[in-house]
């Protein structure tokens, strides 16, 4: 500030010039060096971005989307198995409940492993619930074209299944429905159900899983309108918090 004044009264030669030439200077170093600094501190970041992108990439293949990819090959296991010899080959059948309990199992463990561990990717959230509808539409629809199972109870439980994502789409706006005890256990008793129709049971042990998929489809229609009811109400909060804010905003 007191260069300025001097550079003013004193002319061109006067030392204060120099002294604001000097000045000047400096702080054109400072600048520059400012600036350098910016521009490493600006390159930083994406070298940050680069990384990070590098390391979700790389996360892709961590063990719980391995455990979702796994389910989603024996899914055509599954139905060569299930459909060989015609279908009613007790052996074979035993092989297709197998891998049928391998994904099922898999399942529940790539889900805990993905929350505990930190290991949630966005290829895990939409691969995930697609191999689950995958196998068990695979297994229903099969049981169904051998006759062992009346094609009504496959378009009620897949037909929820598809219902409820669609209204998951519909209301993710507003918020997200959380999953239920209650559509745990539909779950559990419909992998039961399912995986006793594949075996090729006779006698007490045929009769008690028609009375497990009685259950389970009871349980698939009364979550399903659970899951409608929560929708609803989530959508009502959600058009009241937003028609609140309006008028907030416009107050």
């Amino acid at each position: 500030m007191t260069g300025a004044p001097a550079s003013a009264a004193g002319g061109p030669g006067a030392p204060g010039t120099r002294g604001a030439a000097g000045a000047s200077g400096a702080s054109g170093k400072g600048t520059s060096g400012t600036g350098a600094t910016g521009a490493q501190g600006s390159k930083t970041p994406r070298g940050a971005k680069l990384s990070a992108a590098a390391v979700n990439q790389a996360s892709l293949w961590n063990v719980a989307n391995l455990l979702t990819m796994l389910r989603l090959v024996l899914v055509p296991g599954f139905v060569a198995l299930m459909l060989a010899d015609g279908g009613y080959d007790p052996v074979w059948r035993a092989w297709a409940w197998a891998a049928f309990a391998v994904a099922m199992i898999t399942d529940v463990f790539d889900g805990h492993l993905a929350r505990t561990y930190n290991l949630v990717t966005d290829f895990g959230k939409i691969a995930d619930p697609i191999a689950d509808k995958a196998i068990m539409g695979a297994a229903l629809i099969c049981l169904s074209s051998l006759g062992d199972l009346p094609w009504w109870v496959t378009g009620v439980i897949l037909g929820r299944e598809l219902g409820i994502t669609l209204l998951r789409f519909v209301v993710i706006r507003y918020g997200v429905i959380p999953a239920s005890r209650g559509g745990k256990i539909k779950t559990l008793t419909q992998g039961v159900a399912v995986g006793m129709y594949v075996l090729a049971l006779t006698g007490p042990l045929a009769t008690l899983r028609f009375w497990v998929m009685a259950v389970a489809v009871a349980l698939t229609v009364l979550t399903g309108l659970d899951y409608v009811r929560q929708a609803i109400v989530l959508r009502r909060q959600g058009l009241a918090e937003r028609k609140a804010a309006a008028e907030e905003a416009e107050a």
